[in-house]
């Protein structure tokens, strides 16, 4: 059994690298450069990873859809939404969160990067698709619920001769259940990285920063990114 990695350095693309490598040949990491803010950092910490379990990896650049796109996730010209723990808070207005996800959507973005991968997949005859679709997530960003999935495996089946199917470890998961699962392989925590900004620090206010932090607090686990950092919050 062999796939084609998504990699982002995300918690959710780490923790499924970590998942899948222990039963499945990774014949291959993409790594995305589609303008976004984050993508020096995501392209270094990526590599890190890798690196880690000793995947080859190729940073494929999208130009054109940073062109196209109206999103403050690469457009310099618009804020990135600040998020707090009582927005995301199960009893919050949900409206807040589904505003924040519009912000930083970019259009059709999973889907060009998982077509372009399942190229990949058929022409190194690799039977799957790895991605660190998650449960959390899910709930404003479309593009990672399992009802995603199922259409994706369909589409493939269609448009790969070999019939790619989508691979996606963490589906089930919340962000506390990812890291605990990866604290469990002792995947490298320490080189991922979750910030809607590419500074030298997590910003520490934008949703995904938040929903890190909170994953961890309610983990009882200090951030190894933070330590490794040596930041206390």
């Amino acid at each position: 059994m062999s796939a084609i990695a998504l990699l982002s350095s995300g918690l959710d693309s780490v923790t499924s690298l970590a998942i899948a490598q222990r039963e499945t040949d990774i014949k291959l990491a993409l790594i995305f450069d589609y303008g976004q803010r984050a993508a020096a950092k995501e392209i270094e910490y990526s590599l890190k990873v890798a690196e880690k379990y000793g995947i080859e990896c190729t940073v494929i650049s999208l130009p054109w859809l940073k062109a196209i796109t109206t999103t403050s996730l690469v457009s310099k010209d618009m804020n990135v939404p600040r998020v707090s723990m009582q927005d995301i808070a199960e009893d919050s207005d949900p409206v807040i969160t589904r505003d924040s996800a519009k912000k930083v959507w970019v259009p059709n973005r999973n889907g060009v990067m998982i077509n372009i991968a399942a190229s990949f997949a058929e022409s190194l005859e690799c039977q799957y698709v790895l991605v660190g679709f998650n449960s959390e997530e899910a709930v404003t960003f479309p593009d990672n619920s399992t009802a995603y999935l199922d259409s994706l495996d369909k589409c493939l089946s269609h448009s790969t001769l070999n019939g790619v199917k989508m691979m996606a470890p963490v589906a089930a998961l919340d962000k506390q259940g990812i890291i605990r699962k990866a604290l469990e392989l002792k995947a490298p925590l320490e080189w991922s990285w979750s910030c809607y900004h590419g500074d030298h620090v997590p910003c520490g206010i934008c949703e995904s920063c938040t929903r890190r932090k909170r994953a961890f607090m309610q983990a009882g686990i200090r951030d190894p990114l933070m330590e490794r950092l040596g930041i206390d919050h």
